[in-house]
């Protein structure tokens, strides 16, 4: 890999299974690190669940060291208890990094699949398809990872102009 490379975290959050990958950005090279699913027991409390959540994401942040982070956006569905666990879940994602000096960008499930599959209504099996092809060396054990991935990716695309448009007066 060449040039600077920036270690970016992908988060795909959620409350049962939080999905993370780890990549490496130099230019237009990407390169895989690490994926996987942090979970959390159903039986216990939320507040013991989010724990759960938040001491498995500060393991891997500590432990990896990401230079940016990359947080999926929360939909809204109809199931207005659902979205609302998904954004708790959503807030131990985002709070992590944060607590590090992390820079966190957040970016919108269409925005993610038209990134990665190319149109803004991609299924999973064409996000892991295409983050395969992106990432050959990828080790995805779910489609939570691979999302995380594909959020990963989204971010290594979108951060050079995301940096310019903050540079503006």
């Amino acid at each position: 890999m060449s040039g600077q490379a920036i270690r970016i975290l992908g988060i795909d959050p959620g409350l049962r299974r939080t999905g993370w990958g780890i990549i490496l950005s130099a230019g237009s090279t990407l390169e895989f690190v690490d994926g996987g699913v942090v979970t959390s027991e159903a039986a216990l409390s939320l507040a013991e669940r989010l724990v759960q959540l938040h001491d498995a994401l500060c393991r891997i942040v500590d432990g990896h060291g990401p230079d940016e982070a990359a947080v999926e956006q929360t939909f809204v569905n109809r199931d207005a208890a659902a979205t609302l666990k998904l954004g708790q879940a959503r807030g131990v994602a985002l709070l992590v990094p944060a607590t590090r000096s992390i820079p966190v960008a957040e970016y919108a499930p269409n925005l993610v699949k038209k990134t990665v599959v190319g149109s803004g209504h991609g299924d999973k099996r064409q996000i892991r398809m295409m983050v395969r092809t992106l990432l050959p060396r990828a080790r995805m054990d779910s489609d939570d990872a691979a999302d995380a991935l594909a959020i990963a990716v989204t971010h290594a695309h979108h951060r050079r102009s995301r940096i310019q448009a903050a540079a503006l007066p």
